[in-house]
């Protein structure tokens, strides 16, 4: 077998291949997506590190058990992330709820929202982490899992498209429905916290 090191230079569809090859190498692509899919799947649900760590199961289960219906003309990383999605939903509809509330506690949350023109200047007012993640988590799960798609896992529209199954154009007007909803949230909860006179 090559070296870590040979196999950490290979595209992700490169890895595909060669796991047709020697089912072993699969172990590569899990190592490549591990960290970035489990975060996904916390962010999206809210669920405890453990049930999160299920459903990462599964969805490289369900990715391998598929390997050969990959689409090569979507990135790896894209169908990945669908996977988990749709496992993560699953997941959901079996106790027959939706997610409540999602982890967005990033360290940079602000930062990493504001880095978006559009919500700066809403940002910019309301500099209290807990705040902006209760901003994020009193918006529809539809837009919640726009805003973390683009801004938290940091995937381009083509991809977001690809996870969630919606035309470009779809996935643009709801990435600007969602700063839409997130910046009345956050002048709701700025209204809020003025103190009466």
């Amino acid at each position: 077998m090559a070296p870590v090191e040979e196999f950490d230079r290979k595209t992700d569809e490169e890895l595909v291949t060669l796991v047709f090859e020697d089912q072993e190498r699969y172990l590569y692509l899990m190592r490549r997506y591990e960290s970035k899919i489990l975060r996904y799947i916390i962010r999206l649900s809210g669920v405890r590190r453990e049930d999160a760590e299920d459903i990462l199961q599964e969805v490289f289960l369900k990715a391998y058990r598929n390997l050969h219906d990959f689409d090569r003309s979507l990135k790896f990383s894209s169908w990945l992330y669908r996977i988990a999605h749709n496992e993560t939903v699953s997941h959901y509809r079996k106790r027959q709820a939706r997610p409540q509330v999602v982890d967005v506690d990033d360290e940079n949350l602000i930062e990493t929202l504001a880095a978006d023109p559009e919500l700066t200047p809403s940002l910019d007012r309301l500099q209290d982490r807990q705040n902006v993640r209760e901003a994020v988590n009193r918006l529809d799960a539809k837009y919640r899992e726009a805003l973390i798609l683009r801004y938290f896992e940091e995937r381009d529209y083509g991809e977001i498209s690809d996870i969630l199954r919606k035309p470009p154009g779809t996935v643009a007007t709801l990435l600007n429905r969602a700063k839409e909803k997130l910046r009345a949230e956050i002048a709701n909860l700025e209204e809020h916290a003025r103190p009466n006179l």
